[in-house]
């Protein structure tokens, strides 16, 4: 039976945040994997190999999409090396995948910056100061 996910963090208002964020990492604050805030991470669909808590269910779900390490902590709210823990937990276990940004399509403006494009756009911007 998959967890209903509450659509951010435990929080009471009056108390706050009822977990607090190092809780969930067991007090880690160091990953087992390389990840940066821009790193890209989606999830496998693979079955899992761990036991893995409300919070890795979370960041799992957010994860259905490729999205970067910072989208997934801003949106849990929680640090970013918390969120690096649970991911290298999760990649660990085969449910996450990580990588850069994925290349632009062959013949994208996005490919690789036009330089006389940047350089118009630099004397135009130098004339305005």
């Amino acid at each position: 039976m998959t967890p209903v996910l509450p659509d951010g963090p435990l929080v009471d208002e009056a108390a706050g945040r009822l977990v607090r964020p190092y809780t969930v990492s067991d007090g880690r604050t160091r990953a087992t994997s390389p990840f940066t805030l821009v790193t890209m991470v989606r999830a496998t669909g693979a079955q899992t190999q761990g036991a893995f808590g409300l919070d890795h269910a979370q960041v799992l779900a957010l994860c259905q999409r490729p999205v970067s390490v910072a989208e997934v902590a801003a949106r849990m709210q929680v640090p970013a090396a918390v969120v690096k823990v649970l991911l290298s937990d999760l990649a660990e276990g085969g449910a996450v995948v990580a990588g850069d940004a994925p290349p632009a399509p062959p013949g994208s403006h996005c490919a690789r910056p036009d330089r006389d494009l940047l350089e118009a756009v630099r004397d135009g911007l130098l004339k305005r100061l």
